[in-house]
């Protein structure tokens, strides 16, 4: 075993288990206290934790714990050989913005220089049967936002999606690929070239283990990643079905900011775009400046165009549950949310945050809007 290791060793271990899914992990190690414990508690015990069945035991106990373990520690090695880091969702690193999220992953595995939590984060997805038209939009929209530095999120596949990247990596702009397979298995295998670049100004990101191939149904589970990984999502063309609107739904139903581009009247590339906005599901993107002003970043920059750092907070300034507040309000794209909304994400009552929120507001820390929703100031 690797001693220097032990609790991430199982961490990881408790992410191996078939049919044991992130959020079942996440109850493990809440009721358990940590991966270790919830890897050594009797079966007994074991099923007094909701969510915890017979058949699960059985999968926690035994050769198959043993078997996991060896899995991890197989993994922890591979890992610390190949410069890759094991993110658990309690690890500082994780993705803040991805963190929130009821059905966010347990562990990613990342290899890469961007940070995860840059303070300002688009994806661009689109169909894999680009057009010239779709690919000339996807470069345009890179360059109009290149001065805001962002980091450009996008899924690695042919189409908008490698276009995405390759731009940004033009324009000296990190950019993350999240994968639907292991990071050992590159897939398209083409776009080797450019991934092995963005392993230098950006990354790789996947919630699968080593070795895990590009099974179809780990692509509408990859997407979630990269519409939580962003403030918003920018669909350039997408058909009538596919992976690009699958993405578009769920960013909006995480509240996050959505725009498609329209496309020529009649072009097949772009039915899925157009009825985006014609359901109002995304805002019409005609401009850059569409994307600075529904995610506010126009009021970021300093006068000579450079971005603001992002407001901090010392948590030793705050209690525990306010500085969780401020958390999940500087992960809102638009830095302010509902009450009830930023009740859910915190994980507190509803009195207790109002509460909190009106002491927040006289310590001149966020402000009051119309409609129970509240902000950074």
């Amino acid at each position: 075993m690797l001693p220097d290791h032990s609790d991430l060793l199982h961490e990881v271990a408790l992410t191996l288990f078939p049919n044991v899914g992130p959020q079942l992990t996440r109850q493990l190690m809440s009721y358990a206290g940590s991966a270790r414990n919830a890897l050594h508690l009797p079966a007994g015990k074991l099923l007094k934790i909701p969510g915890v069945g017979p058949k699960t035991v059985g999968l926690l106990v035994g050769k198959p714990r043993t078997e996991a373990l060896n899995q991890a520690e197989e993994a922890l090695r591979r890992a610390e050989k190949e410069g890759v880091q094991l993110l658990l969702y309690t690890s500082k690193a994780f993705p803040a913005r991805l963190k929130l999220l009821p059905d966010a992953p347990a562990l990613l595995y990342y290899q890469g220089t961007a940070d995860l939590n840059h303070p300002k984060t688009l994806a661009l997805v689109g169909t894999r049967q680009a057009t010239d038209y779709g690919r000339e939009q996807t470069e345009r929209i890179i360059k109009g936002i290149a001065a805001h530095r962002p980091l450009i999120v996008s899924g690695l596949a042919y189409g908008i999606d490698i276009a995405a990247h390759r731009a940004a990596l033009q324009e000296g702009l990190e950019t993350v690929g999240v994968m639907a397979t292991g990071l050992d298995v590159l897939y398209p295998a083409v776009h080797r070239k450019t991934a092995e670049k963005m392993l230098t100004q950006g990354g790789l990101l996947t919630e699968f283990a080593f070795g895990t191939p590009p099974d179809k149904y780990n692509f509408p589970q990859r997407n979630r990643i990269i519409a939580g990984l962003a403030d918003g999502t920018v669909v350039v063309e997408a058909a009538k079905k596919g992976g690009a609107l699958i993405t578009a739904d769920l960013a909006q139903g995480y509240d996050r900011d959505v725009l498609a581009v329209p496309g020529p009247l009649g072009s097949a590339a772009s039915e899925g775009c157009h009825e985006l906005i014609k359901s109002n599901k995304a805002a019409l993107y005609s401009e850059p400046r569409d994307i600075e002003q529904l995610l506010n970043w126009d009021l970021a920059l300093h006068l000579h165009g450079r971005p603001k750092a992002p407001k901090t907070f010392d948590p030793l300034d705050f209690t525990a549950d306010e500085f969780g507040l401020l958390t999940v309000l500087q992960a809102t794209p638009n830095r302010e949310e509902h009450l009830d909304t930023l009740a859910w994400k915190a994980q507190l009552p509803v009195h207790l945050v109002a509460g909190l929120l009106l002491s927040l507001e006289f310590g001149g820390v966020i402000k009051a809007l119309p409609g129970k929703r509240f902000a950074l100031v």
